[in-house]
């Protein structure tokens, strides 16, 4: 894969922050050698945080986001601020622009501490060194945090290299290991991908967990066959070898699961997924807490991504459907999508995620994590449905940790 055809999710991404008029935006352009945000001498000029992916040297596929100044005024501001927080949750380094003539303050601090309460990697750039002139206060601010500061110029370019050597430095991590399904799968192996092609599809293309998962069978040296589910037993009828696996699109699920004999090995995107993201075996413990849903409860379901929904939506329509159907209760259901998502959970019985393609690995550990530690439990869509559709346990049969989390009676 090219790093031009690096998803989102899989690039790092580096926050830039800052008050207003520190020369934020300008650092963001001189960092990415191009002009992604608007400058201005006007104070807040940024008003909602601007991301753009692109390749970055010495690190290579990146997301670079521009957020809006932390001291923004006024309700509008606030509600700026609270997006700049947001993406903090996302940020796997943190570039705090601090204006070189004026020096650290109390805004600064408080971001300082949030990037260590959140254990996220960052740098202290001070900004327009061009213009500063040596002050006492800055050479101690220097020395208490030498490790993480920089002087640079947006104006000059002075150290803007170096500044983007120190992101590299900081941005390295641990590749993922894991594989989506390419190490269940030996050459020349057959895998049938189920996809459905309805309004909710997109036009002229799949969506990016069909793709990934494509590449990755692509990868083992095994051999995909895409159909819809009403092509399904013909194509397995057809093949004349059984496939290693189906995998299916979890809307599918009911009559995939029917059309497939027992002996063939069944899951879908979004448990392979989970699996990939290191939260199956929560998903699967999640899942389980439908059984003690009650009449009032609230549960609530969220998507990474932001789009149009149709009129038979599986996030604001099927699932509330299901559940409704599945438990005989009437549920509060609550939706959120994007970068929103509620700090306090305390009031949900249940959280219900999409597979979170489009999130990065930092954003979706933060959404578990908040979860853990409140005592909700979390699972996916597509554990969710194979759950209620009762056919959970065929489809992580495939791995035997994920197993162990379902209640014996299930």
């Amino acid at each position: 894969m090219s790093l031009n055809s690096t998803p989102s999710a899989e690039r790092i991404h580096i926050g830039f922050f800052g008050r207003r008029n520190a020369g934020k935006s300008s650092v963001v352009n001189a960092v990415a050698g191009q002009n992604l945000a608007v400058v201005s001498q006007v104070k807040g000029t940024t008003t909602d945080p601007v991301q753009k992916a692109m390749e970055l040297l010495p690190m290579g596929p990146v997301v670079i986001i521009d957020t809006p100044g932390i001291d923004d005024a006024g309700t509008l501001g606030e509600l700026r601020v609270r997006k700049t927080r947001q993406i903090l949750n996302k940020t796997d380094v943190a570039v705090l622009v601090v204006d070189g003539t004026i020096g650290i303050g109390a805004a600064e601090q408080e971001l300082i501490r949030i990037f260590k309460e959140k254990e996220i990697p960052y740098v202290l750039a001070f900004n327009k060194e061009d213009l500063r002139e040596e002050k006492d206060g800055q050479r101690e601010d220097s020395e208490r945090e030498e490790e993480h500061i920089i002087r640079v110029s947006a104006e000059t370019g002075f150290q803007i290299a170096a500044l983007k050597e120190k992101i590299a430095h900081l941005a390295v991590r641990e590749e993922n290991e894991q594989r989506i399904v390419g190490d269940l799968l030996k050459p020349s192996d057959f895998v049938v991908l189920v996809v459905p092609i309805d309004k909710a599809a997109p036009k002229g293309r799949l969506i990016l967990p069909q793709q990934q998962t494509i590449r990755d069978i692509l990868e083992a040296k095994a051999v995909s066959v895409v159909v819809q589910e009403n092509e399904l037993r013909g194509t397995l009828e057809q093949l004349g070898k059984q496939p290693a696996m189906v995998i299916t699109d979890s809307q599918a699920f009911a009559r995939v699961s029917k059309d497939t004999p027992r002996e063939i090995p069944l899951t879908s995107f979004s448990i392979l997924f989970a699996r990939y993201k290191g939260n199956l075996d929560t998903a699967v413990q999640g899942a389980a807490a439908i059984e003690q849903l009650k009449d009032g409860d609230k549960v609530l379901i969220s998507e990474g991504c932001t789009h149009h929904r149709q009129c038979d939506d599986i996030g604001s329509v099927k699932i509330p459907r299901w559940l409704t159907e599945y438990t005989g209760k009437k549920l509060e259901i609550e939706l959120t999508s994007g970068i929103e998502f509620p700090e306090e959970l305390t009031k949900y019985k249940l959280i219900i995620h999409c597979g979170g393609c489009m999130l990065n690995e930092r954003e979706m550990k933060y959404r578990q994590k908040c979860a853990a530690d409140q005592g909700i439990p979390m699972t996916n869509y597509g554990t969710a449905i194979a759950y209620m559709q009762g056919i959970l346990r065929r489809s992580v049969e495939l791995f035997p940790q994920a197993l162990r989390q379902l209640p014996e009676k299930y």
